[in-house]
């Protein structure tokens, strides 16, 4: 396995200088001349969640890892918290993304597959990538070309996706501040901004969510819908949020219920759709 860290603003000095600063996590399966030595993988452009508070460990690399293992490249974004305000996280992950397409020859990625995927407030950043890719704005401050930021797909994980009467109040004082100007937070009500050119979708979530409600996942499933945008919905009945992967390697044996098990096999369908449908 190929591995790296990398600091964004090294690569894109027109970041925001802020702290945290953002860092990417490269995971790359080697290509062996014994099995392949044209290989290609697609690549997934990761984001956990955390509420834009923090950065969960439980969904960052054991998913890297679970992707690796079955041919797909992945790349975990540290992006910014705490008190670093739109758009900061947005450019970040924009930049990860471009960064593995530029380079796309040297890690054997394929540079038209490239998803982002996103766990709860990750899931609210995913999507902004998904949506906001092609706003001049981002361009300029990142010094790339049009396209170069595009991702070719969204895995999005129990989202935060609306700032209206579903919304995860917690996620959107963080992105925004404790007063954000009302056009502003319209913005970040995604399924508000869903156009022609969003990319296809890989979206679950449970319905006992009592932290970002399931009707994140409808709204944005609808507004997909709408536009002719290919999606792929998963509702369990059971399960709390934030489980990831839905077993011991993120959790405690003592915290697994019937409903986890129930929930685990999102991953081998989300396997499944980036082979197939990405």
């Amino acid at each position: 396995m190929y591995y790296e860290k990398i600091k964004l603003r090294d690569y894109f000095p027109g970041l925001p200088e802020v702290a945290p600063e953002a860092e990417m996590t490269l995971y790359v399966p080697e290509v062996s001349p014994q099995i392949n030595a044209g290989l290609r993988f697609p690549c997934v452009v990761i984001c956990p969640g955390g509420g834009y508070e923090h950065v969960s460990d439980r969904e960052g690399e054991p998913v890297a890892l679970r992707l690796i293992g079955k041919g797909i490249a992945a790349a975990v974004v540290r992006y910014s918290v705490g008190d670093v305000r739109y758009p900061a996280q947005l450019l970040q992950v924009l930049a990860a993304i471009t960064y593995v397409r530029r380079n796309s020859e040297k890690l054997h990625i394929q540079s038209d597959k490239i998803a982002v995927m996103g766990f709860s407030a990750g899931g609210h950043a995913a999507c902004s990538a998904g949506l906001f890719w092609q706003e001049q704005a981002m361009e300029e401050a990142l010094g790339i070309a049009h396209g170069e930021d595009k991702p070719n797909g969204m895995i999005l994980c129990y989202p935060v996706i609306t700032s209206g009467e579903y919304a995860h109040r917690g996620s959107f004082q963080h992105l925004l501040g404790e007063n954000p100007p009302q056009e502003l937070l319209e913005k970040m009500s995604l399924e508000k901004q869903v156009t022609e050119q969003a990319p296809p979708a890989f979206l679950w979530h449970t319905a006992e969510d009592g932290a970002v409600p399931l009707e994140n996942s409808l709204l944005l499933v609808s507004a997909l819908r709408a536009k002719g945008i290919s999606m792929e919905l998963h509702i369990y009945p059971k399960g709390h949020h934030g489980m990831s992967l839905c077993d011991d390697t993120v959790n405690k044996p003592e915290d697994l219920s019937e409903a986890a098990g129930y929930c685990a096999g999102w991953i081998e369908h989300c396997i499944r759709w980036i082979c197939e449908m990405l």
